[in-house]
């Protein structure tokens, strides 16, 4: 699909024209990526310009920094990181009568809320997580179980990410757990387990998803839990490749929001600005062209067919499927230990 249509009220050249207009009055801390005027169209139709950004690489850098004193408003984060910073008192609760579209958000997405009631999650864009493969050389049949990752017939042509969230969402899956909000310690040595059996029979963990790309396209892969993103990057670039989202035990969805950052030096009312507009039907269309669904669920479905999200590897299933929900901080950093023990070997 191509995006070329007008975002509300806002041109184009509009959008494009506010890339050197920064509003001081909010700092939005996010992945690079993010920052693009489509993505809030309707906070620049308010306020004439995009609000200030800052950039980090990964989560636990971004948490470091706040820790450290670094100060912005909003962050954008993924659902496991959630009750780690909750704890750590950087967040303060949104208030969901100012969140124009949150009736319309996907509810298998909003989980429990965190902290005596209160939201300080706001899912915005969600992925998913399952089986890719090469269907020249693997058969539907073998990919039909997530048990695939134990079969010999590929050993040392399989991969998982290195992604402690993605890689026990996995485990969890194949050992019969759903929700890993309710995992009792039992089953999450059920599904460390089931990671270290099957640690052998990987060639290796990819970090990023154009490395598995590189991967698949070559050969040295044929089976891997994956993001969505790889299967339409590889189908538009002609290379083999299928992704089952609908083996027996299921597949993940991974899903990232907005928090509100605790003593925030900007405008409270643009927060909560910039959120609708993150969240408002126009930019349902430039998520879903880099790879991400729109939590807006009413919108989504307004405006995207099944053709089209299953072309994107989002469309509905009826399969199981965990999503990876925040967890108490506990149960992730027991997650992080166990997954470096065994892709270590033990």
């Amino acid at each position: 699909m191509k995006f070329t249509t007008l975002l509300g009220a806002v041109s184009i050249a509009a959008l494009g024209s506010s890339l050197a207009a920064q509003d001081a009055e909010l700092l939005v801390f996010d992945y690079s990526g993010f920052e693009v005027p489509e993505h809030h169209a309707a906070y620049i139709a308010k306020h004439g310009q995009s609000p200030s950004f800052a950039f980090f690489g990964d989560e636990d850098e971004a948490f470091q920094k706040i820790r450290s004193g670094f100060q912005a408003d909003v962050a954008h984060i993924c659902a496991g990181s959630v009750t780690k910073w909750q704890d750590s008192g950087l967040l303060e609760a949104w208030d969901t009568a100012k969140i124009q579209y949150y009736a319309d958000l996907d509810a298998n997405l909003k989980g429990q809320e965190i902290g005596a009631g209160q939201t300080y999650f706001v899912p915005t864009d969600f992925g998913s997580t399952a089986i890719a493969y090469n269907p020249d050389e693997v058969s539907a049949d073998d990919v039909a179980t997530l048990q695939v990752f134990k079969n010999p017939k590929y050993a040392g042509r399989m991969s998982l990410p290195d992604n402690v969230d993605d890689a026990y969402a996995l485990a969890y899956l194949a050992t019969g757990v759903t929700n890993w909000t309710e995992a009792t310690d039992e089953q999450f040595e059920a599904a460390s387990a089931w990671l270290r059996e099957i640690h052998p029979n990987l060639r290796t963990y990819w970090t990023d998803a154009g490395e598995l790309a590189q991967l698949m396209a070559s050969g040295e892969i044929l089976v891997s839990w994956a993001w969505n993103e790889t299967y339409p990057t590889m189908v538009e670039e002609g290379r083999p490749i299928a992704f089952q989202r609908e083996a027996t035990e299921g597949s993940s969805l991974w899903l990232c929001g907005y928090v509100n950052l605790a003593n925030s030096p900007g405008n409270a009312d643009k927060a909560y600005d910039y959120l609708n507009a993150f969240l408002a039907p126009d930019n349902v269309m430039p998520l879903l062209e880099n790879g991400y669904g729109s939590a807006n669920a009413t919108a989504l479905n307004d405006q995207v067919g099944v053709e089209d999200l299953a072309a994107a590897g989002l469309e509905p299933i009826t399969a199981p499927v965990l999503a990876q929900l925040p967890m108490s901080n506990a149960s992730r950093e027991r997650q992080v230990e166990t997954f470096e023990l065994i892709k270590a070997g033990f």
